[in-house]
């Protein structure tokens, strides 16, 4: 049994990590460490490094704060020789984690760029009826409201942020599983509150080898229910991958409509990873996100504003 330690206790810990882990017999979570909150049933700690002092036994550290201090802890995890799982992105910079790689090869210890979406269950035949008929045309939607995903996080507007390429990057790494042919980015243009710096919305294009487009509107600022929508057109009909990838169609007849099990196949993955000795780490999607703000053409818009007033009556 994989006995692990999770760093970082908010939504997606709490959502996702946790009943992930506890629903796989090979995986045992040991202990959490947070300066904000805590877990029952576990040690509990205030920081990693504690954490791996205070219960010596785990042998893989899941990584579910912000970017920015993902890297150092990181790179303490290995040096300590533990296995390391890095909820997305993986880091803050292409560079960074391509130092990540090197150092957990150098220690002989497994790294893990979990890409959850890739997980979902529409993706896998989405890629292999790809694969068979390229596409002809690609839209991406990738709207939601910042407020009830990521409720009170500054610091997703703080520069190592992402603003909207936090959920976008989800998108990108979905069309770098299932799209035949690589793409790159040609433009983008972002809108960014006077009070950040990072974007709440983009519009992004990408050209792939063949010359196919591949356009996303993607809105940190769109009210309940979000869009995570991708429609691609083929000369065998038009696919609508709906719900960030859990449902599935071609010319309006449902191919999958299922329930999300990104996160316990994530955890299969990282179990058979370690057991194999090897790692997983795709940089692809986070590239094409250095390269958007590359490109990025930035225009100005009203304030962010955490809560909207309610309108007048």
């Amino acid at each position: 049994m994989l006995k692990l330690g999770l760093v970082g206790i908010g939504a997606i810990a709490r959502k996702a990590h946790v009943p992930a882990i506890e629903g796989n017999a090979g995986l045992s979570l040991v202990a959490a460490a947070s300066r904000n909150g805590t877990l029952d049933g576990v040690a509990n700690y205030t920081t990693l490094t504690e954490m791996l002092a205070g219960s010596p036994e785990i042998e893989a550290v899941v990584l579910c704060v912000p970017p920015e201090p993902r890297f150092d802890m990181a790179r303490e995890a290995i040096a300590a020789g533990r296995h390391v799982f890095l909820e997305k992105p993986p880091g803050v910079t292409v560079s960074e984690v391509h130092a990540l790689a090197a150092a957990a090869k150098d220690a002989g210890v497994t790294l893990l760029a979990s890409w959850h979406s890739r997980f979902a269950p529409g993706v896998e035949t989405l890629r292999q009826r790809l694969f068979a008929t390229p596409p002809t045309r690609v839209r991406v939607t990738w709207r939601e409201d910042v407020r009830v995903y990521h409720p009170g996080q500054t610091w997703i507007w703080e520069p190592g942020g992402y603003g909207v390429f936090d959920p976008l990057i989800n998108a990108f790494s979905i069309l770098t599983y299932v799209l035949p042919r690589p793409f790159r980015a040609v433009s983008s243009r972002f809108e960014v509150p006077a009070n950040c710096a990072q974007p709440i919305a983009a519009n992004v294009l990408f050209r792939d080898t063949e010359g196919v487009e591949i356009a996303c509107d993607a809105s940190f600022d769109q009210p309940d229910p979000p869009t995570w929508d991708i429609v691609v057109e083929t000369e065998a009909g038009t696919y609508h991958m709906q719900k960030g990838g859990a449902v599935l169609s071609h010319d309006g007849t449902v191919l999958v409509d299922e329930e999300e099990a990104e996160y316990a196949n994530l955890y299969k993955l990282f179990a058979g990873l370690v057991q194999a000795g090897r790692s997983d780490v795709d940089v692809t999607p986070l590239a094409h996100v250095a390269d958007c703000f590359l490109l990025a053409e930035h225009h100005s818009v009203a304030p962010f504003e955490e809560s909207i007033p309610a309108p007048k009556t």
